[in-house]
């Protein structure tokens, strides 16, 4: 049993988890949910009396568009989450993987909830930036060339080679939001003659993201998580929980620091324009200064506390911060680009009902990753 692949259901999923683990009594009741909001894998939640338990499951094929996609993403993420727990309490608990049914089994995190969804709702976080950069230093750092042994870093940048979920942010981040050679991007059409003017025909923007770009596909420098949005984030008033690294590669850290920078923008701008809550506004915009206050404070800290060669000095720590933040805001950019023009939009943007709001919204947006990019 379980010697081949095959799709679990709610029902199977039950006897999957009774079959591969001890983890409920052998007579206990058991209720599965099929919990998965992506597009691109299976999530099932398993209740029992007293505890509950989280499958998630890769196929061959994406979950909403069924076109193929490497299985071994899967590997990848359960790899991630297992070396991130190593440095950081702010990731699920892993209690097994399995390399046939391409099945995780993790800790329930259903006490947390998803970040994107709480801001949208008001709620307020005050010390997020602290939470999320102790997490983004904790996890990163220990993973570039200054720390790890030059032998293991480039076994495991060869081990994370993720090649087809790079393939993927290659294409929607860095290529098609500038140039639709797949006619997939969603332009609203009040906003198609300022997107034409701002981005398609914006040759000073085309070189800064060419070098992003360039950067993101040649720069081995961490492990990174690869999609750090506020949707893999979850929240609660005691921490976080950051989840679904399966975009995970050997890249540049400011692209992490930077999608988190680029999605509390999202948030930020929503509540100027749309909510008009200026309470929220005032903390998104603290928390985004913050996280690149925290960034290069405790970056630099962690740096000098755990490099052993003497050549990496003061001033060269310094210069290899400066030059992250300043990298990650570029990247926020990029962000806040191809979920305006791209075809992966993001609630905040989604939910604007009111078009002449959405127009604003998305203009701001762009306007702010021009000014952050170029």
């Amino acid at each position: 049993m379980y010697d081949k692949h095959f799709l679990l259901d709610d029902k199977s999923a039950i006897d999957y988890i009774r079959h591969k683990s001890d983890f409920f009594g052998a007579d206990e009741k058991l209720v599965c949910k099929e919990i998965g909001d992506g597009n691109i894998n299976y999530v099932f939640k398993i209740i029992g009396k007293n505890k509950s338990i989280v499958l998630k499951q890769a196929d061959v094929l994406l979950r909403s568009s069924k076109r193929p996609l490497d299985i071994n993403r899967i590997y990848i993420e359960s790899e991630v989450l297992k070396i991130q727990s190593s440095y950081s309490k702010s990731v699920p608990e892993i209690y097994f993987y399995d390399d046939i049914m391409h099945v995780i089994a993790m800790e329930d995190i259903s006490s947390y909830k998803n970040m994107r969804l709480e801001l949208l709702n008001g709620k307020i976080f005050p010390d997020f930036a602290n939470q999320i950069t102790d997490f983004l230093v904790d996890t990163l750092v220990p993973t570039t060339d200054l720390i790890m042994k030059s032998e293991e870093k480039k076994k495991d940048v060869q081990k994370f080679i993720n090649i087809e979920m790079c393939d993927i942010s290659e294409d929607l981040v860095f290529t098609e939001p500038y140039y639709d050679y797949k006619n997939r991007n969603v332009i609203l059409e009040k906003n198609r003659d300022f997107v034409q003017k701002n981005i398609y025909d914006n040759e000073r923007l085309h070189f800064k993201v060419a070098i992003m770009r360039n950067n993101f596909m040649n720069n081995a420098q961490a492990l990174i998580h690869g999609d750090l949005h506020t949707g893999s984030i979850f929240i609660n008033e005691g921490g976080i929980k950051i989840i679904d690294p399966e975009f995970a590669f050997y890249g540049p850290m400011a692209y992490d620091i930077g999608n988190v920078i680029g999605n509390l923008y999202f948030a930020m701008y929503y509540n100027e324009i749309v909510s008009n809550n200026k309470q929220m506004y005032e903390y998104l915009q603290r928390t985004i200064y913050n996280i690149i206050v925290f960034i290069k404070k405790k970056m630099e800290k962690k740096l000098k506390s755990l490099i052993q060669l003497p050549i990496y000095n003061d001033e060269f720590i310094r210069n290899y911060v400066d030059r992250t933040i300043s990298d990650s805001l570029r990247y926020a950019g990029t962000e806040m680009i191809r979920r305006v023009v791209g075809d992966s939009k993001v609630l905040e943007i989604t939910s604007v009902k009111d078009v002449d709001k959405r127009v604003d919204l998305e203009r701001s947006i762009l306007n702010r990753a021009l000014m952050l990019i170029c």
